[in-house]
């Protein structure tokens, strides 16, 4: 069996309809499909320990180093006939494909095989909730600061006079 990386065979891995990566073949690198990204796809290194991902969006290359102990765990999800294996995170977009096929038997090895190579949990259908949108505006910025906090607001020595609903005559010499 042939390692499958970007540069091994005709095509990389992971560039065919039918994904299919061998968990014993680690470190692999492969590109998928991604919506938000310049041109599409983004580029996933996978290790044991760690998943890189590189991709650009708006002309700004960026990689994201994510552990593997960070994801949820293997998870099994339906696409039409066939089905396909994501190592699952709580961050949609972070979600990886391991393995798309329409063999069940083929599935639940490779769905084995993947969550005994990384230590997670098999799940079996992914829930559908998203991670939970950050507030836009800061909780405590209506708040008095800190230092304020410690001090007494005291009494002004001279108020000021306010007449409400008196006309005013300004008479200049």
């Amino acid at each position: 069996m042939r390692r499958q990386t970007a540069t091994s065979g005709i095509n990389p891995a992971g560039s065919s309809r039918a994904l299919r990566l061998d968990p014993l073949s680690l470190p692999v690198s492969f590109n998928a499909h991604d919506m938000r990204a310049d041109g599409g796809i983004r580029q996933i290194e996978l290790h044991r320990e760690r998943v890189v991902l590189r991709r650009a969006v708006r002309g700004m290359r960026m990689a994201v180093n994510v552990r593997v102990s960070d994801f949820l765990g293997v998870a099994l999800r339906g696409i039409g006939d066939s089905q396909m294996l994501v190592l699952l995170h709580r961050d949609p977009s972070l979600t990886i494909p391991l393995c798309v096929s329409e063999d069940h038997d083929e599935i639940a090895d490779a769905w084995l095989s993947w969550s005994e190579l990384f230590a997670l949990p098999q799940l079996q259908d992914e829930s559908r909730e998203t991670a939970p949108r950050r507030r836009r505006r800061n909780a405590i910025r209506s708040r008095r600061p800190k230092f304020l906090l410690r001090r007494r607001i005291g009494a002004l020595l001279h108020p000021a006079k306010f007449f409400r609903g008196e006309r005013e005559i300004i008479a200049r010499d």
